[in-house]
């Protein structure tokens, strides 16, 4: 995690196990990204996203108890299948929450591929960890996910 010009952002660097094309496709079809999305325990039932530059897209997101609620935004780069970026805000946002950007890059590692992840800049601490939280969350779902299976 990283504090930038007097804001708060949020990084993480993952390797996952797939090469950069998997990897971008993971985080860019609706029917995979479904298939990871969210803290753990967490399900996406329904994803308006189609991922090219200017349109936004809508994620349901269902707690394994309580009612749903939704997040949306729109792409700002896309670019296979080493770049995605897009603009993150909650629907009916707590008091604390901003829209912010999130900033993917994808490096090849050869049988690999390192994930750099930045969302930011977020207005409170509290809202910055809630977010690593949940973005740790998914990405130990995506590693196992892309893990070949034994």
């Amino acid at each position: 995690m990283a504090t930038r010009s007097g804001g708060l952002t949020l990084e993480i660097n993952r390797a996952l196990p797939a090469g950069p094309s998997r990897v971008f496709e993971v985080f860019t079809d609706r029917n995979e990204l479904a298939r990871w999305w969210g803290p753990e325990g967490f399900s996406a039932p329904s994803l308006e996203f189609d991922p090219r530059v200017g349109e936004g897209y809508r994620i349901e997101m269902q707690p394994p108890e309580g009612d749903a609620f939704y997040l949306t935004g729109e792409f700002r780069v896309v670019d296979p299948p080493t770049r995605l970026a897009y603009t993150f805000r909650w629907e009916d946002p707590d008091p604390d929450d901003v829209e912010t950007v999130v900033d993917l890059s994808f490096r090849d590692l050869g049988e690999s591929t390192e994930v750099v992840f930045t969302q930011g800049l977020f207005k409170t601490e509290a809202r910055r960890a809630l977010h690593r939280d949940g973005w740790t969350d998914g990405f130990n779902k995506l590693e196992a996910l892309l893990s070949p299976r034994t």
